[in-house]
């Protein structure tokens, strides 16, 4: 967190989970993916679409939130990354908000939709969301 993410009212202001969000993601897709040797989604990943259910407020402090994230409904040209915010990095540390982005792979060149590669398509189904009931 930054200090100018306050509002008036003192604590985090609703548009600056975008941000949060946004940084998950690209060390998810580009710091991680980067590692493994995947640089494609460096050739485009757009946001069609954000939603974002605030549970609590968040009052500045020094120490970093916590932003969990994984890959869902994996389809032939789009994605779905859900979120689960917390309010500090501790285990047990309450959960502040819940989103999804919905990510559509783009071609910048061509300026039109592109689908996933076999290894874009891997990178995220390994990236997935546990099956329910697993440990």
């Amino acid at each position: 967190m930054r200090w100018a993410d306050q509002d008036p009212y003192g604590h985090v202001n609703n548009t600056q989970y975008l941000a949060y969000l946004e940084q998950a993601r690209v060390d998810l897709f580009f710091r991680q993916a980067g590692e493994q040797g995947l640089a494609s989604f460096e050739r485009g990943v757009v946001i069609a679409r954000h939603e974002i259910d605030y549970l609590r407020q968040v009052v500045y402090r020094a120490e970093p939130l916590c932003v969990e994230l994984w890959c869902a409904a994996i389809r032939a040209a789009s994605f779905v990354v859900e979120y689960e915010i917390y309010d500090g990095p501790a285990v047990g540390a309450p959960l502040v908000a819940r989103a999804r982005s919905r990510c559509v792979l783009y071609d910048l060149a061509a300026e039109r939709p592109r689908r996933l590669d076999e290894a874009e398509r891997a990178f995220l189904e390994a990236h997935a969301e546990p099956a329910a009931g697993a440990a």
